[in-house]
């Protein structure tokens, strides 16, 4: 049955996909309904983080000696996506010891630096899916009456070598693909139709008045929600196209735009890099690597810095050093040099940065003046 969830990009209309998460809560779901009832379902049901619902028939759904196995299928929808068409496998099984346990099989990778989702030596089961698989199995338990333990193993044929296709490897997990997905649902990317949905909308709010905030997406909106800036400006997302959605404000008229992100998208700026997404350019180890130097790093931590996986480790790395404030303040006056160049005095920029791990890091002299004015 086809995932009938669909969103709007520009003229089209682009069918969305669900999630390795998805996928994965889906499966461990029917191998615990059939480990305790004695019955495989037909059909698998969830309601995603972001409220989708979703309903799938498994590929199928057997014992395997004293455990049960389910398997769903990866739909990636209209995304280009190389997990598309992967089976998703949960075997679960009893356990003496109480509670839920989840940990990957073949085809899903192995955590090996610090700085990601999960510890090191952990399945690189992302806390999303692990919250979502968990919550799954815990309703089939209430449901059946079972008080006893579960664990749950996940595993993709194929997995190891769709990995090789994605970004695992550089990031340092090993032997498989990653259990991902914090909505629950994938949205397609197609490049000119996002530009020209993020368009539309930026004209849709651009008649509300001159102040606009840009984020890259469901973590920077998030973030705006929370520190309460959602209530002085409309704010829009524009996934990676910053460069484009900062043009197309100059076009629309706005005069204030803040622009609030995760220091991993937005430290890109600093060199420059208007378009975020991974494969266009990746270059947050090599920004934090130069400030840092510039701040008087020595090699061992710039040899350290170019190694980290993630913008996360960076910030530790230097918290480590007692080097994170300048560092970022340099960045920071990079960022905003960038954005000056980019908008060319059309309006006022700047940019706020926070991390999921560390909080609020900072702000440019462009968004605190313009946080002023709006607080103010």
């Amino acid at each position: 049955m086809a995932f009938e969830h669909y969103v709007r990009a520009g003229q089209k209309l682009l069918r969305c996909g669900y999630t390795t998460g998805t996928c994965a809560a889906l499966a461990a779901q029917g191998a615990a309904t059939l480990l305790l009832t004695g019955q495989g379902p037909k059909a698998l049901e969830l309601t995603t983080p972001k409220g989708v619902p979703v309903s799938v028939a498994p590929l199928y759904c057997r014992m395997e000696g004293e455990s049960a196995v389910c398997a769903v299928e990866k739909d990636a929808g209209d995304d280009a996506d190389v997990t598309d068409g992967l089976a998703i496998v949960a075997t679960v099984r009893r356990t003496s010891a109480p509670g839920i346990t989840i940990d990957g099989g073949p085809g899903v990778g192995r955590v090996t630096r610090p700085g990601l989702d999960q510890p090191v030596g952990a399945a690189a089961i992302n806390s999303v899916p692990r919250r979502m698989i968990e919550d799954q199995v815990r309703a089939v338990c209430e449901k059946c009456g079972y008080t006893a333990g579960l664990a749950v193993t996940l595993s993709v044929p194929g997995g190891e070598e769709a990995a090789k296709r994605t970004f695992n490897p550089q990031l340092g997990v090993e032997g498989g693909i990653s259990i991902l997905g914090t909505s629950g649902v994938v949205e397609p990317m197609s490049e000119k139709a996002l530009v020209d949905t993020i368009e539309l909308e930026l004209r849709q709010v651009a008649a509300r008045g001159g102040r606009l905030i840009l984020t890259p997406g469901n973590y920077g909106m998030d973030y705006v929600r929370e520190q309460g800036w959602d209530r002085l400006a409309p704010v829009v997302k524009c996934s990676n196209f910053i460069g484009d959605a900062l043009d197309a404000a100059a076009q629309l008229g706005f005069s204030e735009v803040l622009l609030v992100g995760h220091i991993g998208k937005l430290v890109k700026l600093a060199a420059g890099v208007m378009n975020t997404h991974s494969r266009y350019a990746d270059g947050r180890a090599e920004v934090f690597c130069a400030h840092a130097a510039l701040a008087g790093a020595d090699r061992a931590l710039c040899r350290g810095l170019m190694d980290a996986a993630t913008a996360d480790a960076c910030l530790a790395l230097l918290d480590e050093a007692g080097l994170r404030e300048p560092v970022l303040q340099s960045i920071l006056t990079a960022v905003q040099r960038h954005l000056d160049l980019r908008v060319r005095g059309a309006y006022t920029a700047g940019a706020a940065v926070f991390s999921n791990e560390f909080g609020p890091l900072g702000c440019t002299d462009g968004a605190s003046a313009i946080l002023t004015r709006w607080q103010g």
